[in-house]
Order: structure tokens, then sequence, then C-alpha cells
């Protein structure tokens, strides 16, 4: 590759990296928040590997003995120029740009529709008595566990909320209010699901807070029990800035 397109890759792919990570929050939508002064850091250096390579190589072009250096004969004897810029190359313009001008979106209900829900991964029976509030603000993963473990039965006719986002179900009733969990990067997301059933399904992708009674089936405090809720409310809600992460309802549904 030229030294003059290689600086140029260098400098945008280290400007788009620090537009991500240091003037806006798109990072998070491909890597956990503690990654943002790796990506920080790596942006800097690219940026400055990119202006060192064409500081280092300004002033005057090649003289015609040197350009002919990226030229070799083959056996007929025929000249061929390798000095160009590889095509394949380009390519890597692209992700640089997109850094920039149109950042790829986050993973959502297309990823989640393909992925089972995330098994519970700590087997407990050391549950705290649930705070006397009315709806209960729950994580998805909690109403998992506490539906599935709890042989208190405490979400027994309680009304619970809980806040995520839409993936319509292919075959049979409802829908499930979703959450991706990622331990690093988007590409290791999980996702943690509860079926919802009652009233219409919302548009896919859109972020709702839902309060509702467990759904019946199954006994409750045994891996025989829906994870699954009746719902009372579906309101639409902001979508949250680091939405790879179970945290509680947000506070004002909209």
């Amino acid at each position: 590759m030229k030294r003059s397109p290689q600086a140029i890759l260098l400098v945008l792919s280290g400007t788009g990296l620090l537009h991500i990570s240091l003037l806006t929050d798109l990072y998070l939508r491909y890597v956990k928040d503690w990654m943002r002064p790796t990506l920080i850091a790596s942006g800097v250096l690219l940026l400055l590997l990119g202006v060192a390579d064409a500081w280092s190589h300004r002033g005057p072009g090649p003289s015609r003995d040197e350009g002919e250096r990226g030229a070799h004969e083959d056996h007929d004897g025929h000249r061929h120029d390798h000095s160009g810029v590889p095509r394949a190359a380009w390519l890597l313009l692209l992700p640089a740009l997109s850094m920039l001008f149109y950042a790829p979106p986050a993973l959502g209900a297309y990823t989640a529709s393909r992925q089972a829900s995330k098994p519970i991964a700590v087997q407990r029976d050391d549950f705290e008595p649930l705070p006397a509030l009315s709806p209960l603000p729950l994580t998805l993963g909690d109403f998992t566990s506490r539906v599935r473990q709890d042989p208190g039965q405490a979400v027994k006719g309680r009304s619970v909320q809980m806040t995520g986002f839409v993936t319509p179900v292919g075959r049979g009733e409802g829908w499930d209010l979703t959450r991706l969990l990622i331990n690093c990067c988007s590409a290791d997301a999980q996702a943690v699901k509860v079926r919802i059933y009652g009233g219409e399904t919302p548009p896919a992708d859109a972020w709702v807070t839902v309060v509702g009674t467990w759904h019946a089936d199954g006994t409750l405090g045994t891996g025989s029990a829906a994870v699954a809720l009746d719902a009372r409310t579906v309101s639409e809600v902001d979508r949250p800035t680091d939405w790879y992460r179970d945290a509680l309802p947000l506070p004002l549904p909209r």
C-alpha cells in the first residue's frame, strides 16, 4: 500500500474510535463501558501513527527509478507494476467511515429471537424478603430466579414491574420482554427473556415497562414454573444508554 492511503486509513480509523468513545456514547452499542479507556487509547495511537506516517513521507514524490522498483519482470520478460494500492485494502475505509458517519445499530430483537433465554447460572435457596412495594421493581434475571428457585414463592400474587425491549414470538401467544447481556462485547451477547401475555404486541425493539403478575403455569419455585407475566399495563419508555445490562426498571414511563 502506498504511504498516503495508509496514513489516511490510520487517521480515519483513529478519528472514528475517538468519535464514538470520547465524544459520544455510541461505543456502548458494541462493548462494555469499562472498555472506554482502551478505545480512547487505541484511537489516539492510530491517529498519531497516521500523522507520523504522513509526516515521515512528506516532500517530493519518488523518482522514476524509485517508482520502477515496484515493478518486476515475469518469466516472459513482461513488466508488471505492483506499487499501487490493493483493491481489498480500500475496504478498510468502510468501518472507519461508518464510525464517523453511520454507526451500526445495537443488537436487538433480531438477535434475541435467534437465541434461547440465558439459563440461571447459580442455584439459590437464600432469597431475601422482597420489599413491600407495589408494583415491585425487578430485573428480568431476578424475576427468573424467583420464579424458578424461590421455595417461598415470594412473587406469587405480587404486582411486579420490569423493563426491556420487545422481541416478537413467531409462534404461539404473547411476546418476549428481553434484555441482552454481554461480558465484553456484543459478539458474546446472551438474551434474558420473560414471556408476556395480554394485550397487543408492541413493535419489535421498542423499549417498554411492563406491570403485571406471574403467569400461573407450572409449580412456582421449581424448574417447571413458566418465566412469564400476565401484563396489566405496558408503557413505552426511552431506551437506556447502557442497554446491555439487566437493570431495574426505568423510573418514568412515558
